[in-house]
Parts: C-alpha cells; sequence; structure tokens
C-alpha cells in the first residue's frame, strides 16, 4: 500500500505537471489538441474502469453512454439553445435514465453472457445512430455552438482547442477525485465485496444486484461527460462516435497500466493518443496497434505494466541489507512456525 502522506504530496504534483504539460511541449495548436483529447478519452476510460476494475464485469456498451453526452449535447445546444451548464444537466440524465434502462436488463446477468448482451445494445445504439432522422442519420448533427459555462457576469467560453484545455483538465480532475471517493466509499467496498466473493456480500448483508446497479449509475455519467465535452471539441456529432474504436480504446485504457491504478486510464490514454497524433503510422495501422496491444496485455500480462514492475520491487527489497542488530536493539519476534 502505498503511503497515504506521500500520495497527497504526488497527486497535485502530478496535476500540476499535466495542467503544464501542453505548454512544455510548444504550446501548438496540435499539442493542446491532443491535450484535449487525452482528457477526454481518460475520463471516458474511468467509467468504464470502475465497472471492469471494480465490478468485476467487462461492459460493453460503454460507448453507448459516451455517444448519449454527445447527442445530447448536440440536440439541446443546437435546437433548444442550451448553453453549456444546460447540456451537462441534461447529458448526465439521459445517461442515468439509459443506465437505469440497460442495468436492469443487462445486471441479471454475468461475465460471458452479460458482455455479450451489453455488446448487441452497442449494436443497436450505432444502427439507431446511424438510420434515425432524429439524431441526424448518416449525416450526424452538425453547428454545435462554442462551449459557454458562464456564470453571471464571468465570461467562460472556449473557442478552440487551447482555450478548451482548462475546461477539460477540470472535468479529468473531477472525474478522477469522484473515482478515488468511490473506491474509499462503502459502495465501492460493496462492490469489490460483490466481485470477489457474492455469497459472502450477500451473508455480509449487501445486494449484490442493487450493488452493481448503483455501480452502473456511477459510471454512466463519467463516460457521458467526455461525451459531453467531445461534441464541443468537435463541434458536430455522427454516429462514429459508437465505432470499435472507442470501445477498444477504452479497454486498453484500463488494462494497460493495470487494474485499480488510480492514475491508470489516464496515463494509459497518454501514452496511445500520443503515439496516433505524433507518431502516427497511418489511421487503420494506428488501430491494428491498438488492437494488438489489447490482445497482448489480456494474453500476456494479465496484471498490465504493473505486473512487470512490482517484481522487480520485491526483487530491490530482498537485495536491500537487513539492519544489524546492536546491543540495546531487541532482537525480531520470530513468526509462528519459525525456529527461535
Amino acid at each position: 500500500m502505498p503511503n497515504p502522506k506521500l500520495r497527497d504530496i504526488a497527486l497535485p504534483l502530478v496535476g500540476v505537471a499535466v495542467f503544464a504539460a501542453p505548454a512544455a511541449f510548444g504550446g501548438s495548436g496540435a499539442v493542446h489538441s491532443a491535450a484535449v483529447l487525452i482528457a477526454i478519452f481518460a475520463v471516458m476510460a474511468y467509467g468504464l474502469d470502475v465497472v471492469v476494475s471494480d465490478l468485476g464485469e467487462v461492459s460493453l456498451a460503454h460507448t453507448v453512454f459516451f455517444a448519449a453526452g454527445s447527442y445530447t449535447t448536440a440536440m439541446l445546444s443546437t435546437r433548444a439553445g442550451f448553453d453549456g451548464w444546460g447540456t451537462l444537466a441534461g447529458t448526465i440524465l439521459v445517461a442515468l435514465l439509459l443506465a437505469l434502462l440497460i442495468g436492469l436488463v443487462t445486471l441479471r446477468l454475468r461475465e460471458f453472457v452479460f458482455s455479450l448482451v451489453t455488446y448487441a445494445v452497442g449494436v443497436v445504439a450505432v444502427t439507431l445512430a446511424s438510420n434515425w432522422q432524429f439524431l441526424g442519420g448518416s449525416d450526424g448533427l452538425r453547428g454545435i455552438p462554442q462551449l459557454d459555462l458562464s456564470i453571471g457576469g464571468l465570461v467562460l467560453t472556449a473557442r478552440n482547442d487551447q482555450e478548451l484545455w482548462p475546461y477539460a483538465f477540470a472535468l479529468l480532475v473531477i472525474t478522477v477525485y469522484l473515482v478515488d471517493r468511490f473506491r474509499h466509499s462503502r459502495l465501492g467496498a460493496a462492490a469489490i465485496m460483490t466481485h470477489l466473493n457474492p455469497r459472502l456480500a450477500t451473508m455480509g448483508g449487501i445486494d449484490p444486484a442493487r450493488v452493481r446497479l448503483q455501480v452502473f449509475l456511477f459510471s454512466a455519467p463519467i463516460s457521458a461527460a467526455a461525451g459531453w465535452l467531445y461534441a464541443y471539441q468537435r463541434a458536430y456529432v455522427s454516429a462514429d462516435v459508437l465505432e470499435a474504436y472507442f470501445l477498444i480504446l477504452m479497454l486498453t485504457a484500463v488494462v494497460l497500466v493495470g487494474r485499480r491504478q488510480l492514475l491508470g486510464p489516464l496515463f494509459a490514454t497518454a501514452l496511445i493518443l500520443t503515439q496516433e497524433k505524433f507518431f502516427s503510422l497511418g489511421g487503420y495501422v494506428d488501430k491494428i496497434i491498438l488492437g494488438s496491444v489489447l490482445v497482448l496485455i489480456l494474453g500476456f500480462f494479465p496484471q498490465g505494466l504493473m505486473g512487470l514492475v512490482r517484481p522487480l520491487q520485491q526483487l530491490l527489497r530482498r537485495g536491500k541489507p537487513r539492519r544489524p542488530i546492536t546491543a540495546g536493539t531487541p532482537a525480531p519476534t520470530p513468526r509462528v512456525g519459525e525456529p527461535k
């Protein structure tokens, strides 16, 4: 377990480094665009992370929540004239309703069947988005205005990626904080218990079905909020937000560094998008690389990159010389079964 005091110092330092990263790397439009997308897609991945890492289920429908945030934002801003706060509230409400509907149907299922049914939900969603004219059909929805979060006389708008970056960073920080609080809450502990030992959880007074639904309801607005900001960043929304690319990106971001690593999805997303934006080998090749990384991690490194670091840490600990026992120093108490 990490030292809590060290953690409390390290996290703000990491936050400052992340916020200053675009300026440190030149501050160009391309750098800020990459930084905004890293923040958005990391938030998207955090929504799936709590379901996979804490609940132990692989939801293949979380692209639906991401798309719901984008489409809700597009429709409310272009057809009803809502500002950023209004579209965000609408996004959260729609995500909760969808999560309640999908959760009540799918969370009775477990493991493979759960994943299969959630994948079917995603297929239905992409079909509707591509063909339903209410959602723009194949042309999508265009003309989304710039982000406006102004309050009273305080003007808070974003006309480009450089101005959008502070808002993307703020959304990322809020998401990391919420996920951290969740993992230190009763619901987080109940989710882990439900994941590891459902029978023991039931004997302890935990209702696994209720816990699974609550976690699903917690995760959906997170991924939807990423879709909310993504709509403003692109200024249009189409059915491509439901492509398999986003699902693979989310899954890879969750498992690449390691499950239940607070900053894991952020670092993984940064690695993936840095390669795609600045060391790209072409659109199709980048997708092949992303899919191959997911296969390799799941097949050979199920604990992620942290699984490679832990053996090194243990080796270093074993190599440390023991403190010599001097006069006046009490000898260590032998463990049970060890000779005295």
